[in-house]
């Protein structure tokens, strides 16, 4: 019996793993490419390469290497109802998130620097903002909070989406892995993306 061929959404999340991204961003990136000639999301870039039978053909590089090229049927860059959730869920991608994001190591706040990812810290949450509503490019009505966490080195705010928000309080230990250091309006920020996540501790950490 043959294999069932990949479908563009487990094509899109296997990448999404492989590279620490969206898959909604990605595709995303496909239509921005099929309209530009050429998009970037993150650290990839997508290139439009044309049109055969009603697919656009699409190319995706990192530094100038190839990561994928596969072809889209024109149609499918006008839906809005593809859902990633059962992709991102497969043997094959879990396989490539632990394979991504080895045994944690935590590191402290006075060493993070923009740019840094896989991102494993324990920290106090200091201050929690009130959740608010915010309109993106990839979903309607995200609900967004941040909060301030310290250790003895010092303090970042951590961005929280959607069903994270709500799951910290001021006074928790908390630990946060997999997270990237990105600079918003100045300031350092941790986000989670796809891979990461945050968990209350028990008790607090020994020093």
């Amino acid at each position: 019996m043959k294999s069932r061929k990949p479908s563009l959404e487990d094509q899109l999340a296997f990448i999404s793993a492989q590279h620490d991204i969206y898959p909604t961003e990605l595709f995303q990136g496909l239509i921005d490419a099929r309209k530009r000639g050429k998009a970037v999301v993150s650290f990839l870039t997508v290139e439009y390469r044309g049109s055969v039978n009603n697919q656009a053909i699409f190319l995706i590089t990192k530094d100038g290497k190839v990561v994928a090229q596969f072809r889209v049927l024109e149609e499918t860059l006008t839906r809005r109802d593809l859902s990633f959730e059962s992709s991102m869920d497969t043997n094959r991608v879990r396989r490539e998130i632990a394979r991504q994001n080895p045994a944690p190591t935590h590191v402290k706040i006075e060493e993070l620097r923009v740019g840094m990812k896989k991102i494993n810290l324990i920290g106090e949450v200091l201050e929690v903002s009130e959740p608010s509503k915010v309109h993106t490019q990839f979903r309607d009505n995200a609900v967004v909070s941040n909060a301030v966490i310290g250790d003895e080195t010092g303090k970042i705010l951590l961005c929280l989406w959607d069903q994270q928000v709500g799951s910290v309080s001021v006074g928790d230990y908390i630990e946060v892995k997999n997270a990237h250091v990105a600079l918003f309006k100045g300031e350092k920020q941790l986000r989670l993306g796809k891979n990461g996540s945050v968990t209350v501790l028990e008790k607090p950490p020994r020093n």
